[in-house]
C-alpha cells in the first residue's frame, strides 16, 4: 500500500527556544537565477526554512527571493555561515552577509568549518583555533540583534568537546550541520549531540554530486515498496530520526517532492539505519582541510 505523503510541518525547538522547520531548502551551487528561482518556488510551495552560506556566492539572489516573497519575516527561518577566511572578522562578515541578503537578522549563523585561516584553505596543516571565533559569535548572539541562534558545521565530537570545555564558552551551539545519510548516519555523533541538547542538521542527504545515495539498491527497493521516490524516503528517514534536513535542488519537481514526507515502518526505518553497517561508510563531501575522526 502506498505511503501517505504530506508536506512537512514538523518543527523542532532549539536549545534556546527558537523553532526551526525540520525540512529546509539547501542552496549550495544554486547560482545566479537558479538561486532566486529555487528559493522563490520553494517559499511559494510551503518551505519556510532556507539554508545559505557566504561560500555559496548567492546570498543576494536568495535574499531577493525572500524579500520578494511577501512572506512575513517572522515566519521564515534563514541560515547563513561564516567562511574560513573570516574567523578573525566575524561581525564584519556577518554584516556583509546581512547586507547581501537584505535582512536585519538571520535566524541561525554557523561556523562553516572548524578551520581558521585568513587565506583560501588548501593546506591541511593550517592551524585550528575556533574557540575565539565562537566567543565572538557568543558576543554577537548575546546582543540579541543580528542572530537568533548560533551553531557550528562539520564539527566532530572531539572538536565539540574542545569547544564546550574552553574557558569563556558559555553558549552551547544550537546546531551542528554535517553530511548525513544512511551511508553516513552518525549514530555516535547524534547520541553525543542529544546529550548536549544540540540538534543535527543533515546536509547532502542524497550524497552530494549526482545524488549517489538515491541510486542505492536498498534505498530504491524501500522507496518502491512505499510508492515514494528515493528522495522522499531519505528526507522522511532524516526527520523520523529527529534530525533537521536540507535537501538542495533547483528543479521545481524535486523541490516539491523533497518537501513531502511520511512515516516509515519500523522495518524500513531499521533497514536504513543498518545500511552503513552492512555496506560501509561513504562520505561524499571530503575536503583537504578537516579531519572527520569523531
Amino acid at each position: 500500500m502506498p505511503a501517505t505523503l504530506k508536506p512537512s510541518t514538523k518543527v523542532f525547538t532549539l536549545n534556546n527556544g527558537v523553532e526551526i522547520p525540520a525540512v529546509g531548502l539547501g542552496t549550495w551551487r544554486a547560482l545566479d537565477n537558479d538561486g532566486y528561482n529555487a528559493v522563490s518556488y520553494a517559499l511559494k510551495h510551503g518551505y519556510r526554512h532556507i539554508d545559505d552560506a557566504k561560500l555559496y556566492e548567492n546570498e543576494e539572489q536568495v535574499g531577493k527571493a525572500i524579500n520578494d516573497s511577501g512572506i512575513p519575516r517572522k515566519e521564515l527561518f534563514v541560515t547563513t555561515k561564516l567562511w574560513n577566511t573570516d574567523h578573525k572578522n566575524v561581525e564584519a562578515a556577518l554584516d556583509e552577509s546581512l547586507k547581501k541578503l537584505g535582512l536585519e537578522y538571520v535566524d541561525l549563523y554557523l561556523i562553516h568549518w572548524p578551520q581558521n585561516t585568513d587565506q583560501e584553505v588548501d593546506d591541511p596543516s593550517k592551524y585550528e583555533d575556533y574557540i575565539d571565533t565562537w566567543k565572538e559569535l557568543q558576543r554577537i548572539y548575546k546582543e540579541g540583534k543580528k542572530v537568533r541562534a548560533i551553531g557550528v558545521a562539520n564539527f566532530t565530537i572531539n572538536k565539540l568537546e574542545k569547544l564546550l570545555n574552553a574557558n569563556g564558552v558559555d553558549v552551547v551551539p544550537a546546531i551542528n550541520q554535517v553530511e548525513t545519510h544512511p551511508l553516513l548516519n552518525h549514530e555516535k555523533l547524534i547520541a553525543y549531540l542529544k546529550s548536549k541538547n544540540i540538534h543535527l542538521t543533515a546536509y547532502s542527504p542524497f550524497g552530494s554530486d549526482k545524488a549517489p545515495v538515491l541510486e542505492n539498491k536498498v534505498v530504491k527497493e524501500i522507496a518502491q515498496k512505499n510508492g515514494v521516490d528515493p528522495g522522499q524516503l531519505l528526507v522522511s528517514w532524516a526527520v523520523q530520526r529527529d534530525t533537521i534536513v536540507i535537501p538542495k535542488s533547483v528543479t521545481e519537481k524535486r523541490i516539491l517532492s523533497n518537501f513531502e514526507t511520511f512515516t516509515l515502518s519500523k522495518e524500513d526505518f531499521d533497514a536504513l539505519n543498518e545500511l552503513e553497517g552492512k555496506e560501509g561508510t561513504k562520505r561524499y563531501n571530503d575536503t583537504p582541510f578537516n579531519n572527520f575522526d569523531e
